[in-house]
């Protein structure tokens, strides 16, 4: 696999059935160099598009549905991130963000994807602080002659017994020279997990279906691609919430054209996505009857011109405007007969909008054979309002929302800020072995509906605002500001010198180092209002707290490295790969901040030999007691989980997979996957515990393309 490496920017490309796809953004900017991998039989066996990244250093998830976890760069989680899907921004409608924005776009529509942590440039990452990620579909492919017609296709499927999950896709493509049709349709089904216990990890299990269509046509320099699609998927369990996914349907359209000049590029895109969506419980492992039903609509377009000030291009400015809308409505139907859900319908959010206007200029260039530099400024304005809202009722059970909903109506909801972002990047190519790369980034991100408008006072109703998996409740709060990030980074790389333009060398190695640090300025944390007990159990704690503006310092350090170590015609060869990781985070008045990965390592034994592909991996993480106190956070052990993989390729169409997750069946806890609310509430006894990981799994899979 071919590597360049960027200060605080790690970036990938996967492959789909077999082929490689580059990604279909050529000119971009310093610290977003794209890696194609042509071992996509090495990635997860997971129906979750967040999962295909987790061997990228500073890259974690936090555990949520079976599609729907969140990720995490270098501490930095959910809205924090940039999430950008073929270019479109698409935001969780929903108070637990169990509609994350990956989980829209499944693993078999991923044709390429690239991460930028930390030192964002202007033009891919606005409205966050901690990083962008971009997950694109392949590139449309064309016939390469008139007259001639180019068809492809073929299907995937893949089984883990851990739970009992199978997945498969199918995809088709037609096209001529000038058009191209393609099509992909996924679905993946899975039962709850079961821990190396052997217990069953109750409502976590799903069902996920995915289709897209995409329409492209291409002339002398320029092209014009549609894409169109849906998402259903009828349940998702939830262990660490209080609620299940019940429902979530969304239908989304991109357009997307560009044209090539001389001197440069002109892109533009226009996306809308439309989701429903609804929580509350199914099946026999989490009863209960509480519907909360969310609509959300996403309107918007990126306008971008890419000119080359120089003939050899060595000198790149980049200027564009984007516009993105956000509406949303989350009410809460009655419950016949209920004494607090009723009579009336409980409205959370009442026609509550976010709007997005962005003007950006980047200017890149190339001072010489080694040094480059990067400077960019964005400036956003965002736009949020609210309506008001209604308590279930009037009674006393109701009083304390009631009192909070003529509170909130009250009050003025429209909310304006002016938001300034600025990157500045150098590298230094030192020699043919070494590259140095140091930047700083001024990042700024409006706070989100749910934190400025939740308002419900009741025990109950801030229980339904958290996409932690924490536990606890939450409320938001009107008058929050804006987080500014200050961020300072570098990267040291050391690479063999045949590691530039010789993808696949048999002799390429390397090592990178990247320190980081960020003072953020209003931080959104939460300040604690009170204490209860989750479903009323006895030793079991949870905690009130309302969303509020605290300094904070997040900084680590993240390594990668691949080593050759034997090469022999018996043996084939094998190498030694993996990354580290460490990530402290805390308030500038006391306290650690939430979700702070510990150390972590993985490390691979790699062995390529003829059509087999081999791959023997140890994740080790660290005990993790630096925790948040705030949130009642809890302590997680140290944990070692071995597995293994191999895949078989026949010919270039078919390929087989074959591997064990956790092969020792380690019982363990993931120190980012919240508490085990699902476990309680059936038990009825016991204390809140961390949210036990996954047990040994037998996993198999196929690929076919033709």
């Amino acid at each position: 696999m071919q590597s360049t490496p960027c200060a605080c920017a790690i970036a990938l490309a996967f492959t789909v059935c077999g082929d490689v796809f580059a990604s279909s953004d050529e000119q971009t900017p310093l610290p977003a160099i794209t890696v194609r991998s042509a071992k996509p039989s090495m990635t997860p066996p997971s129906a979750d598009s967040a999962a295909l990244l987790n061997d990228q250093p500073g890259y974690a998830t936090a555990a949520g549905g079976g599609v729907s976890a969140l990720p995490v760069l270098n501490g930095f989680a959910a809205d924090r991130l940039k999430i950008r899907l073929d270019g479109m921004e698409v935001t969780a409608a929903c108070g637990n963000q169990m509609n994350a924005p990956m989980s829209y776009m499944p693993p078999a529509q991923v044709g390429m994807t690239r991460v930028i942590a930390g030192i964002t440039p202007v033009s891919v990452g606005g409205d966050s602080i901690g990083g962008t990620i971009e997950l694109n579909s392949p590139a449309p492919q064309f016939a390469s002659q008139p007259g001639q017609w180019l068809t492809k296709g073929g299907f995937s499927a893949s089984a883990r017994s851990v739970n009992s999950e199978v997945s498969a896709s199918v995809n088709a493509a037609v096209a001529s020279d000038q058009l191209s049709v393609a099509y992909v349709a996924s679905q993946s089904r899975a039962e709850s997990y079961v821990n190396g216990n052997g217990d069953k990890v109750l409502s976590s299990l799903y069902q996920s279906n995915n289709h897209a269509l995409t329409l492209a046509a291409r002339g002398e320099g320029q092209q014009l691609v549609l894409k169109v699609g849906q998402q259903y998927i009828p349940y998702q369990g939830f262990p660490n919430e209080y609620m299940d996914m019940t429902g979530n349907r969304s239908t989304f359209a991109n357009l997307g054209y560009e044209r090539r000049f001389d001197g440069g590029r002109l892109s533009g895109k226009l996306y809308w996505q439309r989701t429903e969506h609804e929580m509350g419980f199914f099946g026999t492992e989490r009863r209960g009857n509480m519907p909360m039903q969310t609509q959300g609509r996403d309107l918007g377009y990126a306008l971008r011109a890419d000119i080359d000030l120089a003939a050899d291009s060595s000198s790149v400015l980049r200027v564009g405007h984007e516009y993105h809308s956000f509406h949303l409505d989350d009410v809460w139907p009655p419950v016949a007969g209920s004494m607090m859900m009723s009579p009336r319908t409980y409205v959370n959010i009442n026609g509550g909008k976010r709007d997005r206007f962005a003007l950006f200029a980047e200017w890149e260039h190339k001072l010489d054979a080694r040094w480059s530099t990067l400077l960019g400024l964005r400036d956003e304005l965002v736009k949020s309002d609210a309506g008001n809202v209604q308590s279930y009722g009037t009674n006393m059970m109701n009083q304390p929302d009631l009192n909070a909903a003529n509170a909130f109506n009250a009050r003025s909801h429209a909310r304006t800020d002016n938001n300034i972002d600025l990157t500045a990047l150098a590298r230094l190519e030192a020699d043919a072995g070494s590259r140095y790369e140091f930047g700083y980034a001024r990042k700024t991100r409006s706070p989100n509906l749910y934190e400025r408008y939740t308002w419900g006072r009741g025990g109950m109703a801030m229980r339904m605002t958290n996409w932690f998996g924490d536990g606890n409740g939450y409320v938001g709060d009107i008058d929050l500001k804006p987080e500014v990030a200050h961020t300072l980074s570098g990267t040291a790389d050391w690479h063999s010198e045949d590691s530039e333009g010789s993808e696949g060398s048999e002799r390429r190695w390397f090592f990178r180092l990247t320190p980081y640090f960020s003072y953020v300025e209003n931080y959104i944390d939460a300040d604690p209002l009170g204490r209860f007990n989750p479903y009323r159990v006895a030793g079991a704690s949870g905690a009130y707290l309302q969303f509020a503006n605290h300094d904070a310092r997040l900084y680590g350090i993240n390594a990668a490295w691949k080593w050759p170590l034997w090469r022999a015609a018996g043996l084939g060869d094998i190498a030694f790969t993996g990354k580290a990781g460490l990530t402290r985070g805390k308030r500038v008045d006391g306290g650690n901040l939430y979700h702070m990965m510990p150390l972590n390592i993985l490390a691979a034994l790699e062995q390529t030999w003829g059509a087999w592909t081999n791959r023997a991996e140890l994740n080790y993480v660290a005990r993790k007691s630096r925790v948040d106190s705030n949130r009642l956070e809890p302590v997680t052990a140290s944990y070692s989980v071995v597995n293994l993989k191999s895949s078989y390729r026949f010919n270039q169409h078919i390929s087989v997979t074959a591997g064990v997750s956790n092969l020792f069946n380690r019982n363990y806890a993931e120190p980012l996957g919240g508490v085990y609310l699902a476990g309680l509430a059936q038990a009825r006894s016991g204390s809140l515990q961390a949210l036990p990981g996954y047990g040994r799994s037998l996993d198999v899979g196929v690929n076919v393309s033709f």
